[in-house]
């Protein structure tokens, strides 16, 4: 790992084990972008990969020189209006009126480690060995604005993190206008665009297209990075499979609006930009202001999708999530919700914990109705006080009983809303975000509250801390259950109404951050009704989240393998939900349910005073299961070897860090009758290792099961021997490969 700075090039080379990243400063004094991708031997000089030539219909910067025109240059933070007709990663409306800049190079610094980011979710290096980090610092003369282009590199992996703080070092107001965390230009656009859409219960959907000349986009302008978009894309080239070829992934560590997007030009040349949404932003910067973008993280491989994804998945749970829980396996859970959903008492809230506590589940946790004057979703959110009608101790006393049982008690909060129907509405109406003389929307009877005021934030601070100081709480799950509309704040003047989104998550973090720091035990876990903010923001503070409200198995294959492509196992909420499931009524057997969650945060979502005396047995077995292999599941390493996307069947599987366990769970959504014999390859296994098939009991070498493939061929066509067990549809299967130690 270095950061080489070539004086007589000017031009800056970042490298490590499997990267380079290279740029010069221009003659113009703004920073060029010259290469991205496999590491490559340092040199003195690079400058020659900067082309320039005369162009018809080209605007130059110099008189008697037809050959520079930003037109036709890779940058590296470009403006607009200067000979650029590109979208630009900056732009400064100055007093006068006029947008146009001219950040030049004015010093740069290169530190050991990596800084944080004051007040927002980032990447970190826990020893300086780990990474280092380039301060490349620009100016503008006229406006006054100084622009520090932050570039991490660390030590393993092609990993590269971004992000710019702008300082007003003049004495004239300005207001930034666009502010992208990451601008990227590409030599040429011969790449496949990839993002996970959907919408709420079927996120996370891999939607692949060809990019053509224009602009590809995916972003939010909810207030929520959103089920709709994820902010994450990965430009693959179009041979590029799971397995092999050259990929670049982008992610953006914000959990509010975003815009990333792809513009192909006339020259088949690619810039990408990965920021803020601009159409929702503007930001007063006053002489002596500053202002700091959200990261963005680039991933660069030539080894394939799955190994792009691994490389986030190791940042991610590593050098991202933090604090106890971090390292730990996930408690298997069970949540009242879809088990009671408002409709409860104590006596059955216990009851139901008696069970789970039998089945062998570790923690229990209240959800939605047990505060205020809760009792639908009409009224209630804002009082986090306990309803004593329904539990008489309050938290600390249901707590308590909880507890006693041997399990641990988690509660639910969405603190960020309110109902016009509380008491804390009552006391507070202009503390929702409104717009003045304008009718103010709702989402499930809720309005949100206008979390750009620290008085507002603090009031909701001092009831959740209370609850935690007073009850044995140890786990939140944090949910937002709608997206912002009318955002104005009543607290900002004019000037600064274009703050207010961007002040809003500011104070979403800052609450999290006041939380996860008093309480460090204590495991978080984020849900916005389900994949609405599943996002790297969000897992800087809680190390998992809610994947989505939808917990069908059959629906779960797509969300978890689509959000697998940058999230480690261990962030996705998975849960063993009743039959017909709630959201797509769709009956699928309890052993394919649980297979499917087995591969996250595992645990259960109905009322297991309900099931047969058989399926608690299976319940049991499963849990067992889990619990036997649960670090290999959410901490291995995952590998994608079959898609959902792509037909019948799922295959995924996970492998151990010593390579001496491997599980891989098989799916196939319909029955075939008579169908082919089938096998897959395997990835990740020791070649020399033996590993014994807890299903066959047959040993396989791992050369074997990688290049021969393991058999997974239906025991039925279309009829079903005597002794055979008959598959349905929505089958899978688990299978346990293990090095038996001799």
């Amino acid at each position: 790992m270095q950061i080489f700075y070539h004086e007589g090039s000017r031009t800056f080379h970042l490298c490590n084990d499997s990267i380079s990243y290279i740029m010069t400063i221009l003659r113009n004094g703004h920073l060029g972008q010259l290469y991205f991708g496999k590491r490559i031997q340092d040199k003195e000089d690079f400058s020659y990969l900067l082309e320039t030539c005369e162009r018809p219909m080209t605007s130059y910067l110099y008189e008697n020189d037809r050959t520079f025109s930003l037109e036709h240059i890779r940058q590296e933070y470009p403006v607009f209006g200067t000979t650029d007709y590109r979208q630009p990663a900056v732009e400064i409306l100055q007093e006068n009126g006029s947008r146009i800049s001219d950040f030049q190079y004015q010093s740069h610094e290169i530190r050991e480690g990596k800084p944080g980011l004051r007040g927002l979710p980032a990447t970190y290096a826990e020893e300086n060995e780990e990474a280092k980090t380039l301060i490349v610092t620009l100016y503008d003369a006229v406006s006054g604005v100084r622009a520090e282009l932050l570039y991490t590199i660390f030590a393993l992996g092609g990993v590269l993190a971004r992000s710019v703080r702008f300082f007003n070092a003049g004495g004239k107001t300005a207001y930034i206008t666009r502010a992208m965390s990451l601008c990227l230009d590409l030599p040429d656009c011969d790449y496949e665009w990839l993002q996970l859409s959907g919408c709420w219960a079927r996120e996370c959907q891999i939607q692949t297209r060809n990019l053509a000349p224009g602009i590809s986009s995916i972003g939010s302008m909810r207030g929520n990075s959103s089920h709709e978009q994820n902010p994450f894309l990965v430009l693959k080239r179009k041979h590029t499979d799971e397995r092999q070829g050259e990929a670049i992934g982008f992610s953006f560590l914000y959990s509010g609006n975003f815009r990333i997007q792809a513009e192909v030009d006339a020259h088949e040349t690619l810039r990408v930009l990965v920021g803020l949404d601009p159409e929702t932003f503007t930001w007063k910067l006053a002489g002596g202001e500053a202002f700091q973008t959200p990261e963005a993280v680039m991933v660069y491989t030539d080894q394939g999708c799955n190994h792009m994804s691994q490389t986030f998945h190791r940042l991610y749970q590593k050098r991202l999530a933090r604090g106890y829980w971090r390292d730990r396996p996930r408690p298997i859970l069970i949540n009242n919700w879809e088990a009671t959903y408002f409709d409860f008492t104590e006596e059955r809230l216990v009851e139901l914990a008696k069970k789970a506590k039998e089945c062998g589940v570790e923690l229990f946790v209240l959800d939605d109705g047990w505060f205020g004057a809760r009792s639908s979703d009409k009224a209630g959110l804002g009082d986090w006080v306990a309803n004593r009608k329904r539990l008489a101790g309050g938290i600390a006393g249901l707590a308590e009983k909880i507890e006693g049982l041997g399990l641990k008690f988690g509660l639910w909060f969405e603190p960020e809303m309110v109902n016009k129907d509380s008491d804390f509405y009552r006391a507070h109406p202009d503390w929702i975000l409104s717009t003045p003389e304008r009718s103010a929307s709702h989402g499930r009877y809720q309005y949100v509250l206008d979390f750009s005021r620290k008085e507002a934030v603090d009031a909701i601070y001092v009831q959740m801390a209370k609850i935690l100081r007073e009850a044995k709480v140890s786990y939140i799950k944090w949910d937002m259950n709608r997206s912002i509309t009318e955002c104005y704040s009543a607290a900002l003047p004019p000037d600064r109404q274009g703050e207010t989104y961007h002040r809003y998550m500011l104070g979403v973090y800052a609450l999290y951050e006041r939380l996860t720091s008093e309480f460090p035990d204590v495991l978080f876990e984020s849900c916005a009704s389900g994949g609405g903010r599943f996002d790297p923001g969000m897992l800087y503070y809680a190390p998992q989240g809610w994947a989505s409200d939808n917990s069908d198995a059959v629906e779960r294959l797509k969300i978890q393998y689509g959000a697998s492509m940058c999230y480690p196992v261990s962030s996705i909420g998975s849960h063993v939900s009743v039959t017909p499931n709630h959201q797509v009524f769709r009956n699928t057997p309890l052993h394919t349910r649980a297979n499917v969650a087995c591969f996250g945060t595992f645990g259960y979502e109905l009322d297991l005073n309900q099931l047969t005396k058989e399926e608690l047995e299976e319940v049991k077995e499963q849990i067992a299961f889990f619990k036997r292999y649960r670090r290999v599941l959410q901490f291995g390493s995952f590998y994608r070897l079959k898609s959902p996307f792509e037909g019948n069947e799922t295959v995924w599987m996970a492998v151990s860090e010593d390579q001496k366990t491997a599980i891989v769970g098989w799916y196939r959504v319909l029955n075939c009758v008579n169908a082919s014999y089938t096998r897959v390859r395997l990835q990740g296994l020791h070649p020399a290792y033996r590993y014994r098939n807890a299903r066959t009991g047959r040993y396989h070498y791992g050369d074997e099961l990688m290049h021969v493939g393991l058999l997974t061929s239906d025991e039925t066509a279309g009829q079903v021997p005597d002794g055979v067990e008959p598959y349905t549809d929505y089958e899978s299967r688990i299978y346990v490969l293990e090095v038996e130690e001799t």
